[in-house]
């Protein structure tokens, strides 16, 4: 796959200017969107169809049109009001988009090559000012026009708000099937909008709690046969090829990589107390970094790979806690009524996600790697299992509503304004957000 930007319609642009600003105008400072205010509103946009290709321009457009949508952040204007259809090499009438409400537009080209391979093209356009944001050119195989949907709907998220990049990931959850009493669970992965779902388990056996490795395509989880302790398995997303880990006999729960992926934290139950052990991939050497009458258990290393946050009953409920990666005394960070649970650290490093069950219901909360500044997200019945996305501004979990169904995936963002459902072929629990593919 190959990225070149695209160069601005300087002349044409120029002349436009000269003729809505005038010669000797003020510069107009570069559209952009503050989240979090109290009177945040998502930002007009719109996304045009893309030329050429007719099929896949209307895919590829869909696709950035839909991942904008889904950020909570953006509000697509309906195809119906659209005052124009711009080409792709013409500067568009920013009048007329004015008129019509929008604030930033989107414009593009998907064109097959005589090599076969796509040539997909963008332009984001500013229309309050009548410039040129961006623009980029990729070239790709016919089977990943959807993944250039994700790579566009990443420049134009980064280029206006200012976050990192997420459209370009995937999502490992646990796909549940069947009556809540015989329920089959299997390993499945998928795009981060629900697309390209496959299975990576049979079923024959139940999986829980699958984690992605933060620098390589591997997915670490746990395993369970009937009348079996669980055991952790590592997949690598590339090969196929999978491998058991921990020792025999013993449970291993919780696996956890760090974050070059060349190590793995899990919790080790041994009697009846769960100890967090650090496990070398390539020579398999386990190290206690616990050893106390408690369960220790949901291991976490922080961005750096220096501390890790995990939870444990040591205080009389269980609670987080944190400690340096290489052992020594905790500290205990959430506190406040009821319980707190499967720390997730962001990406970021700012915040640790967390489950905190009170009063009969479960919350996914935030706080500060202090404990300080905790912060409900959404609450309700049952919310559980967060982790973050890859530019730390969303949290992914799932909800059970109880009853003879099952859990479903939904996303927040870390102002709690925004939360959206993630679709699944059918129940689901236990998510886990991998890296960017583009490795940015």
């Amino acid at each position: 796959m190959i990225s070149t930007p695209i160069p601005r319609l300087a002349h044409l642009l120029a002349v436009l200017a000269l003729a809505l600003f005038g010669l000797a105008g003020p510069a107009r400072a570069q559209l952009n969107l503050r989240i979090g205010g109290g009177a945040f509103q998502p930002m007009p946009i719109a996304i045009t169809d893309f030329s050429g290709d007719p099929s896949l321009g209307l895919l590829v457009s869909s696709v950035v049109t839909n991942n904008l949508r889904r950020s909570g952040y953006f509000t697509p204007a309906e195809k119906a009001k659209f005052p124009e259809a711009p080409g792709f090499d013409a500067v568009p009438g920013f009048d007329k988009w004015r008129a019509a409400g929008v604030q930033a537009l989107v414009t593009g080209r998907v064109s097959r090559e005589a090599s076969g391979k796509l040539k997909v093209e963008f332009r984001l356009w500013d229309v309050t000012s009548g410039q040129q944001m961006t623009g980029q050119q990729y070239g790709a195989d016919t089977a990943n026009a959807r993944r250039m949907g994700h790579l566009i709907s990443d420049a134009v998220y980064t280029k206006i708000t200012g976050l990192g990049p997420w459209f370009d990931s995937r999502i490992a959850f646990v796909d549940e099937s069947g009556s809540k009493e015989n329920r089959r669970k299997r390993l499945m992965v998928m795009d981060q909008d629900g697309a390209n779902v496959r299975a990576l388990t049979n079923g024959e056996t139940a999986v829980v709690a699958p984690r992605y490795s933060p620098a390589t395509q591997d997915i670490a989880f746990m395993t369970q046969a009937t009348g079996q302790p669980p055991r952790i398995q590592v997949i690598n997303l590339e090969t196929g090829s999978r491998q058991a880990l921990g020792k025999a006999g013993s449970m291993s729960t919780s696996p956890r990589f760090s974050p070059d992926g060349r190590r793995l934290v899990m919790s080790v139950q041994e009697g009846g107390n769960a100890d967090i052990v650090v496990m070398d991939l390539a020579s398999k050497a386990q190290t206690p970094i616990t050893n106390g009458n408690a369960i220790d258990t949901s291991p976490t290393y922080s961005p750096d790979g220096s501390q890790i946050v995990f939870e444990s009953d040591r205080g009389g409920s269980q609670q987080i806690y944190v400690m340096s990666a290489t052992g020594g005394t905790p500290t205990r960070l959430s506190f406040g009524e009821g319980s707190a649970s499967q720390p997730a650290w962001s990406p970021r490093g700012d915040l640790i996600a967390f489950t905190r069950q009170r009063k009969g219901g479960f919350a996914i909360c935030v706080m500060k790697p202090d404990g300080s500044g905790e912060r409900v997200l959404t609450e309700g019945f049952h919310n559980e299992g967060p982790t973050f996305a890859p530019n730390g501004q969303y949290v992914l979990f799932f909800r059970d509503p109880g009853g003879q169904g099952g859990g479903k995936l939904y996303m927040v963002d870390i102002t709690g304004k925004v939360e959206q459902p993630v679709p699944t072929p059918s129940y689901a629990s236990d998510p886990t957000w991998s890296p960017l593919l583009s490795g940015k």
